[in-house]
Parts: structure tokens; C-alpha cells; sequence
């Protein structure tokens, strides 16, 4: 076995001279790059392996506090959010921090194991056949929108805003921003202006992509309730090659504004295949058994304010639709391409 002593030195020394605050965000990009993908979802477990030194001034570690005094300090709207002065040294215990990762997934991989055999995502195989819906996403806690990501020209170096928050009755999610068409000033960017919202990719044991099976189905449900502007719902299949990670199947939905919630019905069949935005010649039908992640895009090019209100996005099988695909195939096409 390798010498983890000598293979962690560097970054002990790194992290020697960096000081964390107590649970902050910022830092996980940093855990990402000194520890690898395994602790980027989950920086409590890397925590627990960061210990702190107890100062000459009396004060103890965060870790020493009881529930108690927890509570009486929240009561008081006094609870602060302590910081490791950068003078201090960071005992990082490395081989804790990778046993309990590896035991983590470990864990993840029985459990996938036992729903395995038991049935599709752990259900019973007649439950799942006998299934007519099911709600795939609904947004009721912070928790919900965890599972998200919110993305913007500024990846570009436009001018956009978007913002993702539970709304104020917490029974649904709120896309919300600013749209900017302005063009970065780098002169290669040509077209600019769009934010969007997609699910992430759900992952298993030691970071393993998975997908949703949707071929029971064959419309895609949505209750929603926006300000008039028309949105692209863009969904996309399991792939690892780098080469077609811009492929996508889209199909437009368009919000009527004001306070009334819709109900929006897509049917698998209308998505059509665009790659980097841009619809293609040659055509083929959604593959509904390797979905993993669904988005919504605005890129309207008009500026100003927008919103977007999602309660949940959900599939069920429509028995009077019985389309297999809304466009044509060209062959001759196809052999060209």
C-alpha cells in the first residue's frame, strides 16, 4: 500500500496556512480541488476531521458547546458565526476524513445494492409497472433546491442576474432575475442574454452517475406560474462523452403572466434535438429510459425582469397519446451526415 503520509504532505502544508470559517461555503472549492470530487457534495464529513485548538483565553473549540447553550444563545438572537483566526493551526486528520468518506460509500452502495434486488429504486416491480404518474421533483424546503443549479451569461462575461429562493408560501420554488443582452466586451462573444435553472445529475456510491427511467411514460407534467415570457424546457440524456455534452432534446412552454397557476403537458414525442442551441437535420427521438436532468432556459432577448414559479415537474402516461415521434426522419439525411 502506498505511503499516505508522503502523498498527503502537500496538501497538509497547503491547508497549514489557510484558515476556514466554521461551515462556510466559499471554501468548497478549495476542499474540491486538495481533496478530490468524494468530499465536494459533502463538506460535513470533511469537517468532522478539522479540529481546532483550544486558545490560552478560555475560549473552547465550536465542537465543545452543548445544545443548550446553543439554544439559549438562538433565543437570544445572539448566535455568531465564529472564525478560526488565521494565526491558529488547522490539525487536519486526513485519515479519518478518507476512512469515513469511504465508509459513506460504502453505505451508498448496500443500500443500492438491497433496493437493487428488491426492485426500480427500491420498489416492487408490480408497483412501479402499475405506476400511471409521479412527481419527480417538487420544491417544499431549501433541501429542494439543493438539487438544482442556477446558471447565467456571466459564465460569459455578460450581464444577467438569476436567482433561485423558495417562494414566500415555502410550497414552491422561484426562478427569478434580470435579463441583460448587453455583450461582454472581449470582441468574440457575439450573442449574450440568458439564465437558466437545471436539476443536477443524480449520483450514487463513489460519485456514480445515475438516470432517471421514464419509459413507463410518456408526457412530461408541469405546474407553473410565470410572467408571460416564453421559456425553453430542455432535457437531457445520460452520456459520458465530452463530445456530446451539448446535446439536448427542448420543446418550448409558454407562460400566460398574472396570478393563475397552469398546468403545462408536454408529450415526449414534440422534443425535438438542437446541439449547442441550434435545432439539427437530423432527428431522433428522446430516449426516455436514460434522463438526467432537466432545465429550463429564458433567452428571449428582451430585457428586464423576469420570474418563474414552479410548484413540481412531473411525468404520467397519457393513453390517448399515442405518437412516437412529431418529426420526420430524414433518411437520405441522415446517410449524409
Amino acid at each position: 500500500m502506498i505511503c499516505i503520509g508522503s502523498t498527503m504532505a502537500l496538501p497538509y502544508k497547503l491547508l497549514n496556512g489557510i484558515y476556514f470559517p466554521k461551515l462556510c461555503r466559499k471554501q468548497d472549492a478549495a476542499r474540491s480541488f486538495l481533496l478530490g470530487p468524494l468530499f465536494a457534495g459533502h463538506p460535513s464529513r470533511l469537517y468532522s476531521s478539522i479540529k481546532k485548538p483550544e486558545t490560552d483565553s478560555g475560549r473552547s473549540s465550536p465542537e465543545g458547546k452543548t445544545q443548550g447553550g446553543l439554544e439559549k444563545q438562538a433565543e437570544n438572537n445572539e448566535l455568531s458565526l465564529e472564525l478560526i483566526s488565521p494565526e491558529e493551526k488547522i490539525e487536519v486528520n486526513f485519515d479519518k476524513a478518507i476512512k469515513d468518506e469511504i465508509k459513506y460509500h460504502f453505505k451508498l452502495l448496500k443500500k443500492e445494492l438491497i433496493d437493487h434486488w428488491k426492485g426500480p429504486e427500491g420498489r416492487p416491480y408490480h408497483e412501479v409497472l402499475l405506476e400511471n404518474a409521479r412527481v419527480m421533483w417538487q420544491f417544499r424546503s431549501n433541501e429542494d433546491l439543493d438539487k438544482w443549479l442556477v446558471t447565467s451569461d456571466k459564465m460569459i462575461g455578460g450581464k444577467s442576474k438569476a436567482f433561485l429562493k423558495m417562494a414566500n408560501n415555502n410550497q414552491s420554488a422561484l426562478f427569478y432575475g434580470i435579463l441583460n443582452t448587453e455583450l461582454p466586451h472581449d470582441g468574440e462573444t457575439k450573442q449574450s442574454g440568458y439564465c437558466a435553472v437545471t436539476s443536477k445529475i443524480p449520483r450514487g456510491a463513489f460519485e456514480r452517475k445515475k438516470y432517471y427511467d421514464w419509459s413507463n411514460f410518456n408526457t412530461l407534467y408541469l405546474r407553473v406560474r410565470g410572467d408571460g415570457r416564453p421559456w425553453m424546457v430542455n432535457i437531457k440524456t445520460d452520456t459520458d462523452l465530452i463530445h456530446k455534452s451539448h446535446l439536448l432534446h427542448s420543446y418550448f412552454m409558454f407562460t400566460r403572466g398574472g396570478p393563475y397557476w397552469q398546468e403545462v403537458k408536454i408529450p415526449f414525442s414534440k422534443f425535438f434535438f438542437s446541439n449547442k442551441g441550434r435545432i439539427q437535420d437530423r432527428q431522433h427521438q428522446l430516449l426516455t429510459d436514460q434522463i438526467s436532468s432537466i432545465g429550463f432556459t429564458l433567452a428571449d432577448k428582451v430585457n428586464g425582469p423576469f420570474y418563474l414559479e414552479i410548484d413540481f415537474i412531473g411525468v404520467f402516461h397519457d393513453p390517448a397519446h399515442t405518437e412516437e415521434f412529431a418529426y420526420e426522419k430524414n433518411k437520405r439525411i441522415s446517410q449524409v451526415l
